[in-house]
């Protein structure tokens, strides 16, 4: 079983492209049953805290796209675009 601030430490990979998404900053989860429905990371684009840039973007990955949590990293499988949201 994993804490939050466990999951915050690793990295999440794509194994389908080995794309580096980032590290989960938030979760989606069931408040009736306790259960995590999605990790949530925003997407990097090199300005400072989006300030200078365009709308937020983030990745919700479904739990169902989750194939391994390791002591360092989470392996994801799913296309880039099906993760990819506007805030």
């Amino acid at each position: 079983m994993e804490r939050f601030c466990e999951l915050k430490q690793k990295e999440v990979i794509n194994v389908c492209d080995g794309c580096r998404l980032g590290y989960v900053t938030d979760l989606e989860f069931d408040s009736c049953n306790g259960k995590i429905l999605a990790l949530i990371i925003p997407v990097e684009n090199g300005k400072m805290w989006n300030i200078f840039g365009g709308g937020n973007r983030q990745y919700y990955i479904p739990w169902k796209c989750i194939k391994k949590i390791g002591d360092d990293i989470i392996l994801i499988e799913s296309s880039l675009e099906e993760l990819l949201q506007e805030c």
